[in-house]
């Protein structure tokens, strides 16, 4: 199994941070192999230039970073994304990945067909989507429409064909103890990544 790790972050001291290191613990520990594309280290580029936009309906691209994330994204078995939950979503960073990364394209991440579009990445059998927020989650449930499970893990990444999604986030954590903190750190080092 490839285990592909996707981290959205830009401060290496965050409690975001902590979660990826729990995270690669887990893996380790498991004997698992992954993969980390950390999108802030990494330097990527969120926006779309003019060049890069009209190739997008053909499936290229004139970035070399984009066709190694392709590739990874091919190549995974299951995808893990870590990032924070600003502004009552995902970060523009994660939003960027998702617009200038997804190529359409037989072969690449969905094609668009006369039904609708279909998902490419079926290797992708388990997707993790763990954040954090300052609210508390039910907060983000019950108030703020599940945004995350509805529209991010529902519709934009079963769209693009991932298989089994799943959403696990800490929420409070701007009011939360340390001891809340680490046993949830505790929780994603020992939790069954698929």
């Amino acid at each position: 199994m490839n285990n592909l790790i996707v981290y959205v972050h830009p401060y290496d001291k965050s409690y975001n941070h902590a979660v990826l290191n729990a995270v690669q613990a887990n893996m380790k520990k498991n004997r698992k192999k992954f993969k980390i594309l950390d999108l802030y280290k990494d330097n990527f580029n969120p926006a779309y230039d003019a060049r890069e936009l009209s190739l997008y309906s053909k499936g290229k691209t004139c970035r070399p970073q984009v066709k190694f994330y392709l590739k990874e994204l091919k190549n995974a078995d299951t995808l893990i994304i870590i990032c924070p939950f600003w502004w009552n979503g995902v970060p523009g960073m994660l939003k960027g990945f998702i617009d200038v990364v997804m190529k359409e394209g037989k072969g690449l991440t969905h094609e668009n067909t006369m039904m609708g579009v279909k998902g490419e990445l079926v290797n992708i059998k388990h997707t993790y989507v763990l954040t954090t927020s300052a609210a508390p989650t039910f907060y983000l449930k019950l108030f703020l429409g599940n945004g995350i499970k509805r529209i991010f893990l529902n519709k934009t990444l079963k769209q693009l064909g991932m298989k089994k999604r799943k959403w696990i986030n800490f929420g409070g954590i701007t009011r939360s103890t340390k001891s809340k903190r680490n046993r949830f750190l505790s929780y994603i080092k020992e939790y069954k990544f698929k």
